[in-house]
């Protein structure tokens, strides 16, 4: 899985990171979407639960999720439940 044309340098901003699993919420007012930082999909408030950053900053899809949380020791939580 080291050779997965979807990993870059992600390692040094998300790995260990708590994640919230939610619906896509705007980083900043004005913006409509974000991508997958594995995958570049589309997250909107059209697409499913997605995981993010804390901050709300870094949206991860739910198949990249899958694929890496191991790899990249995630902790998550639901949005109802305290971070």
């Amino acid at each position: 899985m080291d050779d997965d044309w979807r990993l870059t340098n992600q390692m040094n901003y998300l790995y260990g990171k708590k994640l919230l699993h939610t619906k896509y919420e705007p980083y900043k007012e004005g913006w409509e979407h974000d991508h997958c930082e594995f995958c570049f999909e589309r997250i909107d408030t059209t697409t499913g639960n997605a995981y993010c950053t804390e901050d709300k900053y870094h949206w991860i899809c739910e198949k990249c999720f899958e694929d890496f949380k191991d790899k990249f020791h995630w902790k998550t939580c639901d949005k109802q439940n305290e971070m």
